[in-house]
């Protein structure tokens, strides 16, 4: 996804809590995210972990926390509104956790669900287990494998699949096949509208909405495509009587949304 730069900010700038707050709370009021006290400090807990273990592993190429603030943690609570109006949910997976973006924040704005965070990457996973034990979110399991991999029954009636930046919608949906239930809502957070990508989708899926995000602070475009299988064709048959498949590269209508 794209970022934006604060030119003149040193990379090993301070963590300073209190300002970080401030600015976390103006964010949680305007998005109406009326999350409590234990929450936030969570959030910021977790923050504080990213910018600590990032100095040695490398986790994310942002260093300054007030920009790790707005391009992870405020970026990751942009969607928590919208996906709640599909919800409620009680099982999720995060698709390629990376730092723990979005499921980690997921699972703190929703205590009463399983979050499963699945990255492969090991120094990743290490991170994710630890925020997990720092945190006490007993509810978040990490597995450190391909979403693909995933042993059969490891993961249970998953209502939300979500992923941020991970790869191309059709890695994306052809990686969770497994996973996607009649009634699973998959979400995909992208910067710019990846008209391409929607075009490359593979048969039986499409974008139901493409919903423009608004991250205060970001100057950069987000939005949350929630995708959906595509209804079965209704078009001439061919010589074997079966229906013509539907044309992957055909446009997908894109309902507009307002922006939050």
């Amino acid at each position: 996804m794209p970022s934006n730069s604060r030119c003149g900010r040193e990379a090993n700038a301070p963590f300073d809590r209190v300002v970080l707050r401030q600015a976390l709370d103006r964010v949680l009021h305007a998005f109406g995210l009326p999350l409590d006290d234990a929450a936030r400090g969570r959030l910021l807990d977790y923050l504080g972990l990213l910018s600590k273990w990032n100095a040695v592993y490398n986790l994310t190429a942002i260093r300054d926390p007030d920009s790790m603030l707005v391009q992870h943690l405020l970026d990751s609570l942009a969607i928590v509104g919208p996906l709640a109006d599909q919800g409620p949910f009680t099982t999720v997976v995060d698709v390629g956790s990376g730092g723990g973006l979005p499921g980690i924040v997921l699972a703190i704005a929703w205590p009463q669900a399983i979050v499963h965070l699945v990255e492969p990457v090991g120094k990743k996973a290490a991170f994710l287990r630890q925020c997990v034990l720092e945190l006490a979110l007993a509810h978040v399991k990490v597995h450190a494998q391909r979403v693909e991999r995933l042993p059969h029954g490891q993961v249970q009636s998953a209502d939300l699949i979500v992923c941020r930046a991970f790869a191309s919608l059709r890695d994306f949906v052809s990686g969770i096949e497994a996973l996607v239930g009649p009634k699973a809502v998959v979400a995909a957070m992208k910067g710019g509208l990846p008209v391409d990508e929607i075009a490359a989708l593979p048969a039986g899926w499409q974008v139901g909405q493409a919903l423009r995000l608004t991250v205060p602070g970001l100057d950069a475009q987000r939005h949350l495509l929630l995708l959906e299988r595509a209804p079965a064709p209704a078009g001439p048959s061919d010589r074997s009587g079966r229906a013509a498949p539907a044309d992957p590269a055909a446009p997908v209508a894109q309902p507009a949304a307002p922006e939050r």
